[in-house]
């Protein structure tokens, strides 16, 4: 089973890219992000022409998540839990392939400091306390998405630029950090547990062209479906592609 993420950083612009892309590389299920498209004008039957059922839960200009699978999926759930007032499309939880799969899209959070910044780690508190809720029903659970985050050194080109930008900021390592110590398991890391690993190349400044990388597209992973993790990486050459989003779509496969 392969499983994807990948912030398509607008959906209807870059359908073409989409459709491309699951042709190329036919993904069992994908999680997408930043679909920036209000919930009447995602594509649903293009993406059913190219063999996939879809939930999604869109938002005007900003924003949304979206659930694909080549098989059919049950919602379990709409938005994180804790804050009623939060209008943020960013939370997807559904069951396909008997696993629960959840697609994320943690706030951006800059500039530091200030409310945006605030607003991201009062999100990540409620991802914390909803993922440990999964996490103790022992079930198979993959957390996938951007995270806004480069939990590490080593998932940054230039790791002293960062230092006070909410990508990076040390209380959103920590936040990170607080999920693994639930017992979640990093999948790209834990494959690659020494390689430089990117899933962004900013527009600007030739990032692409210079690598000049982040590593913000995660997966975790619950006990179950960590130890039947069979391989992962990064279609990077997608970054590449003509109009393409500034991510590049992640991957992992597991046994069924």
């Amino acid at each position: 089973m392969k499983i994807a993420t990948f912030n398509i950083n607008g959906i209807n612009g870059r359908l073409p890219v989409l459709l491309k892309w699951l042709k190329l590389a036919s993904p069992d299920v994908v999680c997408l992000q930043e679909l920036k498209a209000p919930q009447e004008k995602f594509p649903e039957a293009a993406l059913q022409k190219a063999g996939y059922h879809a939930l999604w839960l869109g938002q005007k200009s900003w924003n949304g998540v979206a659930i694909m699978s080549k098989q059919p999926m049950q919602e379990l759930r709409q938005g994180l839990p804790g804050d009623r007032t939060d209008t943020h499309s960013r939370y997807l939880e559904v069951i396909t392939y008997e696993k629960v799969i959840a697609c994320i899209y943690l706030p951006n959070g800059n500039p530091y400091p200030g409310p945006k910044f605030d607003y991201k780690l009062a999100w990540f508190k409620r991802l914390i306390r909803h993922a440990k809720k999964l996490h103790a029903m022992e079930l198979p659970v993959i957390l996938a998405g951007d995270y806004n985050v480069m939990p590490t050194e080593l998932d940054v080109y230039k790791p002293e630029k960062y230092l006070e930008n909410a990508l990076f900021r040390k209380e959103i390592r920590a936040a990170y950090q607080t999920l693994l110590k639930q017992g979640w398991t990093d999948a790209l890391r834990h494959l690659y547990p020494d390689e430089a690993i990117y899933t962004f190349w900013d527009y600007l400044r030739h990032a692409w062209e210079r690598n000049a990388g982040l590593r913000l597209d995660h997966f975790l992973l619950s006990p179950i479906v960590a130890a039947n993790l069979q391989s992962g990486g990064v279609d990077k050459k997608v970054r590449g592609w003509e109009k393409a989003s500034d991510h590049a779509p992640a991957w992992i496969e597991v046994l069924d």
